[in-house]
């Protein structure tokens, strides 16, 4: 069975599709096969992103380490079950398609509490949820005291996890292994920072939940999304030196990894030319 990774939050801008597909990229480079799903059905910046980087590639003539992408199937709604939802059905052709090619799948969701988002969090063996630096972002998964800083209870999103993991317990399934992933770190020990790390270290202990070190707030990543690539690109497509900037910003997707603990995963990013379907042929190694 392919491991499913999801990356989820009801809030938008907080990273997510930079997110899985930094992840999704750095699994194909490591040799692994990786499906790839879109369901923000409006926006679909994952799925454009990937498709970006088919466009990219065939302009140039490359082929880089990359997921396969499945759009949601189109349906007839005849032929649907008494009952069924249309959604359902899609998604899960769209997961039979990709499981037996796969060691793992990422999907992204819509920033936004949608009834694919909900089952997409139920098939989660992992869930990353990226969430910006900042108590207005805190406040989706628990309500604080304004004055005393303590946290008072989960809040909205967290409620829909727990229920997600319940899923998974009544279904004899493995737990889900939620990171909450922080995003856009001030450089400096601010004040907010030092209260927003207390908060999110005692929520986690409370519901259950690990903390890693995200992405910081870079230029870098809003350049590469029209191209269709990550960090992890840039030697392969003629980059001869990298700013110091990037070198760490490459670092940091090396300590997601890390901090992810993925089965057959680690840290280090090898790879080398591949299809866009992800099909390996010669190994190179990716350096900073």
């Amino acid at each position: 069975m392919a491991h499913i990774i999801v990356t989820g939050n009801e809030k938008g801008g907080t990273g997510k599709s930079t997110t899985a597909m930094h992840l999704a990229t750095a699994l194909a480079r490591q040799g692994h096969r990786v499906g790839a799903l879109d369901l923000d059905l409006r926006q679909r910046s994952f799925g454009r992103y990937v498709e970006n980087r088919l466009a990219y590639q065939a302009a140039k003539g490359l082929e880089l380490p990359s997921p396969c992408y499945m759009p949601l199937p189109a349906l007839d709604p005849a032929s649907l079950a008494p009952g069924e939802h249309i959604e359902d059905r899609q998604l899960a052709a769209a997961l039979e398609a990709l499981t037996g090619e796969s060691d793992f799948i990422v999907i992204d969701c819509p920033g936004a509490h949608t009834h694919l988002s909900r089952i997409a969090h139920a098939l989660a063996d992992t869930l990353i949820t990226p969430l910006n630096d900042s108590f207005v972002d805190f406040d989706l998964l628990a309500r604080i005291d304004p004055a005393s800083g303590k946290v008072l209870g989960p809040s909205i999103y967290s409620e829909m996890v727990w229920q997600a993991r319940q899923g998974r317990a009544r279904a004899g399934l493995k737990p889900i292994d939620w990171v909450v992933l922080r995003n856009r770190l001030g450089a400096q020990a601010m004040h907010n920072k030092r209260r927003m790390g207390e908060a999110l270290e005692t929520l986690a202990r409370r519901i259950g939940f690990r903390v890693a070190p995200g992405f910081g707030e870079r230029v870098v990543f809003r350049e590469l999304f029209p191209l269709g690539l990550t960090l992890l690109d840039l030697h392969d497509t003629g980059s001869e030196s990298l700013s110091m900037s990037n070198v760490a910003a490459r670092q940091e997707v090396r300590a997601l990894l890390s901090a992810l603990r993925l089965p057959g995963g680690s840290a280090r990013v090898t790879g080398g030319t591949r299809g866009a379907a992800g099909q390996a042929a010669a190994p190179g190694r990716i350096t900073a």
